[in-house]
C-alpha cells in the first residue's frame, strides 16, 4: 500500500522548516520507526520516521528545500521490505560471498553535526569509517579522517620514486588562504535574527553584581555524596541553587518575570525558567516549567535531561516553548564577564560566570574566596534601574546565604 510521507505538524510559533538531511535513498527498504530524514525548523531538528516497514519509493522534498506543516515530503510502499526479505531467505544456501555482502545494511547516515563538522573540514563522508551505533559516523571519526588526510598530504613522496629529472610543478597556495562559502543553519538564522531584534525592539541595559560562592560551594562539598545516594545518582550542582534564587527574586520583583505584549505588560503568575544549553548547531534555551514546585534534586534532573536530549538532538518544540525568565552560564567556557542579550519577550535575563579564586576585603581583611560575577540584562522600557540592582542584590544574598532559599527569607 502506497503512503505519503508528511512532514510533522509544526506550532503555530514555527512557518516552515527546511529537510536538512535524508537518511534513506528512494528504493531502500526500512523498518518501521527508522528515520526516513531530518527536517530542521527555527528551534529544533524534527526526525521524519517510517511508519511501517517498507520502502521509500520517492523523494519529493530534496535536500534543502522548505517544507510546510503536514506537507508531503516523500512516497512510501508498506509492506515492500517483508517482502524482499523473503526470497533471500529462500536462496541463503546457494548464495555466493558477494551476493550477501550486497544484502548486508547499510551503515547509518552521519547526524547534523558529524555532517557539518566534515564540511568545515573538508571531510569525504564516504571515506569515514564510522565507530557509533549501526555505523554512524560520530564527529570524532571526522576528526580522526580530517587527521590522517593531514598527514597523508604533508608526506607525498613516500608512496612514489622521485624520478631523475622531475617535472616542474606549480606553485600551490598556501592552504591558510583558502574560503568556503556555507549557508546558515535555520538555528543560527533564527538565532542571529533574534537577537537583532532584542538589540532594536528592547531598551536594554546591564547591571552587574559579584557573589561568593564559599557557603554555595561548602554545601556541595559537605553533601554531594549523600545527595547523590538518595536522589538516585543526581549529582548536585550550581545550576540548581541560581535557578531557586532566581525564582524567589522573581516571586520579590514581579516585573522582571512579566513580559510586554504590544502596549500590554503580561504579569506571569507561573515560573518557567529558561537555561540556556550549548549545542554543535548553537545556542537553545529548554524551559524548566514551574520551577518554583521544584526541588534542588528535580532540577538537576531536568537541566540533566535537557543536555542530554540537547547533544542528541532530541529536543522538542514543546521543550524551549515559553519560558518567563532566562538564565544563562557562560562561566563553563571561562568567560569571566560578558552582557548577556534578552530573550524575547522576556524582560530579563540572568548571566553567570566562572568561579574564581580572588583577594576580597572581608572585616577588615583580605581573604581569598572564591567569586563570581553575575549580570543582569534587561529592558528599560518596563524595568527601572533600582528594581533591577535590587533584584540581583537579592539572588547575591540568597547565594552567599542559601539557608534562605529552603527557609523562604
Amino acid at each position: 500500500m502506497t503512503v505519503e510521507i508528511k512532514a510533522p505538524t509544526f506550532p503555530e510559533s514555527i512557518a516552515d522548516g527546511t529537510v536538512a538531511a535524508w537518511r534513506k535513498a528512494p528504493g531502500q527498504t526500512v523498518a518501521r520507526d527508522e528515520v526516513l530524514a531530518e527536517i530542521e525548523t527555527d528551534k529544533v531538528v524534527l526526525e521524519v520516521v517510517a511508519p511501517a516497514d517498507g520502502t521509500l519509493k520517492e523523494i519529493l522534498k530534496p535536500e534543502g528545500t522548505s517544507v510546510l506543516s503536514e506537507e508531503t515530503i516523500a512516497i512510501f510502499v508498506e509492506g515492500a521490505a517483508a517482502q524482499a526479505t523473503e526470497p533471500r531467505k529462500a536462496s541463503a544456501s546457494r548464495a555466493n560471498p558477494a551476493d550477501i555482502a550486497a544484502a548486508k545494511p547499510q551503515k547509518a547516515a552521519p547526524g547534523p553535526a558529524a555532517r557539518k563538522l566534515a564540511e568545515e573540514m573538508s571531510v569525504n563522508l564516504r571515506r569515514v569509517d564510522g565507530s557509533g551505533r549501526d555505523g554512524r559516523v560520530t564527529k570524532d571519526d571526522v576528526k580522526r579522517a580530517a587527521r590522517g588526510q593531514v598527514r597523508v598530504e604533508a608526506r607525498p613522496s613516500e608512496a612514489l620514486p622521485v624520478p631523475a629529472n622531475p617535472t616542474p610543478q606549480p606553485e600551490i597556495a598556501p592552504a591558510e588562504r583558502a574560503e568556503r562559502r556555507v549557508p546558515m543553519t535555520r538555528l543560527r538564522a533564527s538565532i542571529a535574527r533574534r537577537l537583532v531584534e532584542a538589540q532594536h525592539n528592547a531598551a536594554m541595559l546591564t547591571t552587574f553584581n559579584e557573589v561568593d560562592m564559599s557557603a554555595v560551594t561548602a554545601l556541595r562539598q559537605r553533601y554531594k555524596d549523600e545527595f547523590e545516594r538518595r536522589h538516585n545518582g543526581t549529582r548536585l550542582g550550581f545550576m540548581s541553587f541560581f535557578v531557586r534564587a532566581a525564582v524567589e527574586a522573581l516571586k520579590r520583583f514581579p516585573a522582571v518575570n512579566a513580559s510586554i505584549d504590544g502596549t500590554d505588560v503580561v504579569y506571569h503568575g507561573y515560573y518557567d525558567i529558561g537555561v540556556a544549553v550549548s549545542t554543535d548547531r548553537g545556542l537553545v534555551v529548554p524551559v524548566v516549567r514551574d520551577a518554583d514546585a521544584l526541588s534542588l534534586a528535580q532540577i538537576e534532573d531536568q537541566i540533566r535531561e535537557f543536555g542530554t536530549k540537547a547533544r542528541d538532538n532530541k529536543l522538542s518544540i514543546e521543550d524551549m516553548s515559553g519560558g518567563t525568565f532566562t538564565i544563562s552560564n557562560g562561566g563553563v567556557f571561562g568567560s569571566l564577564l560578558s552582557t548577556p542579550i534578552l530573550n524575547p519577550p522576556q524582560t530579563a535575563i540572568l548571566g553567570m560566570h566562572k568561579i574564581q579564586e580572588r583577594p576580597v576585603a572581608m572585616d577588615g581583611q583580605i581573604v581569598i574566596r572564591p567569586m563570581m560575577y553575575l549580570a543582569v540584562s534587561y529592558d528599560h522600557r518596563l524595568i527601572d534601574g533600582q528594581e533591577a540592582v535590587r533584584f540581583l542584590v537579592t539572588i547575591k544574598d540568597l547565594l552567599e546565604e542559601p539557608a534562605r532559599i529552603m527557609l523562604d527569607l
